[in-house]
């Protein structure tokens, strides 16, 4: 492995690791897209900062950049609390026309300058290790790295000293005004910080892959758990594990190493939202059809508990008069057998003591609409679940 690709990927995780802080609470704020509004709009920013300082290496065109940022964040605000549209109508308002902005300044102003539109918003990892921080003789590594490094490292020390206020502001923002935190200045100190994330990311990965690298992670770990800790600890993982998998995907199939690295954060996502053990869709599936079996049990205990005569509690009584399919029967009456509700004597089935009480317990809680209780009530008397 030579020095640029080691470079490449270390560049690449620093960005990952970076756009997954702030991502996680995007996702969790339910303000996912504002990342692709403020990855477009903050570039009349860049430009503004251009005219002023001429040279595209000033850290002013970061500070420029996330001013606009936050003005795109002000305005989407704006224009959602007239009532007149949703938050998603007013980004798809906000950051085309600020987008537009930049580029017609670009067209009418600078067109000598190597100012890229396309490099903005696609980036090209290959080149940044060509970049240099060079002190006199001193080679000090790629210009990307120190700069996202940096971004990197203001942000986990904001993270560490507001966990506790950005966390308590995201889940019950009334509790946190209540406590005498502000919402309103966590609320755009994260999205300062995601703009700040979002223009360094700029010169080395583009626009498209930072919104990747902010969302995909942060959603993936949302579909594992549901504790903060955790969930910016995966985002990062995954972050991290899809920037490298990415690179020597494109190494390998001489692609794009921006697509590539977006290619497997989808393909991460689809595993996780596929077979994720609480939230995944195969996991759901199996929990409804259980919960189907759980139900038709309980549905035939209380048959049972309410007729006595022979022919009502006959096995082939399910089939004949319930209209189970053979199959369901013998899953249910199997389940009942399994956790001793039931006894089967010349094919009449009878309640044990364990499958009245309970059936009695289960009645009493269905009167009174209490559905996280019979989920209680199955934990204490299955030993098998469907």
């Amino acid at each position: 492995m030579s020095s640029a690709q080691l470079e490449i990927q270390l560049i690449a995780s620093l960005v990952a690791v970076a756009c997954a802080i702030p991502g996680t609470f995007l996702v969790l704020r339910k303000m996912a897209m504002i990342s692709d509004a403020i990855s477009h709009s903050i570039l009349p920013g860049i430009v503004l900062g251009f005219f002023i300082t001429q040279d595209l290496n000033s850290p002013l065109l970061i500070l420029f950049a996330a001013l606009t940022g936050v003005v795109t964040v002000v305005m989407v605000e704006f224009i959602q609390k007239t009532g007149l549209v949703k938050e998603d109508t007013a980004i798809g308002l906000v950051f085309p026309a600020l987008f537009s902005i930049g580029v017609i300044l670009i067209a009418k102003n600078a067109n000598d300058v190597h100012l890229d539109i396309d490099a903005v918003l696609l980036g090209e990892l290959a080149f940044a290790p060509f970049d240099r921080l060079l002190i006199g003789d001193l080679d000090l590594g790629p210009k990307s790295l120190w700069v996202i490094g940096s971004i990197l490292v203001v942000t986990v020390i904001l993270l560490l000293l507001f966990f506790k206020e950005l966390k308590l502001s995201t889940f019950d923002k009334g509790l946190a005004a209540t406590l005498g935190f502000s919402p309103i200045v966590l609320h755009y100190g994260l999205m300062t910080i995601s703009s700040v994330t979002v223009v360094g990311a700029f010169d080395a990965v583009g626009a498209v892959l930072v919104v990747a690298l902010m969302i995909a992670p942060a959603a993936t770990a949302y579909l594992l758990t549901n504790d903060l800790k955790k969930m910016l600890i995966l985002s990062c993982i995954f972050g991290v594990f899809s920037a490298v998998g990415g690179y020597w995907m494109a190494n390998y199939l001489d692609a794009s190493i921006a697509g590539s690295m977006t290619t497997i954060l989808g393909i991460v996502f689809l595993l996780v939202y596929l077979f994720a053990p609480n939230q995944g869709v195969f996991s759901v599936m199996f929990k409804e059809r259980k919960q189907r079996i759980e139900v038709s049990l309980l549905v035939f205990l209380l048959h049972l508990q309410n007729h006595q005569e022979i022919e009502e509690r006959h096995v082939s009584h399910l089939e004949d008069h319930i209209n189970w399919e053979k199959i369901q029967a013998k899953t249910v009456l199997d389940l009942a057998l399994k956790n001793n509700l039931i006894t089967i004597t010349d094919s009449i089935v009878s309640l044990t003591e364990k499958g009245e009480e309970f059936t009695e317990e289960a009645l009493k809680y269905i009167t009174t609409n209490k559905e996280t209780a019979i989920e209680e009530l199955k934990k204490r008397f299955f030993l098998f679940r469907a």
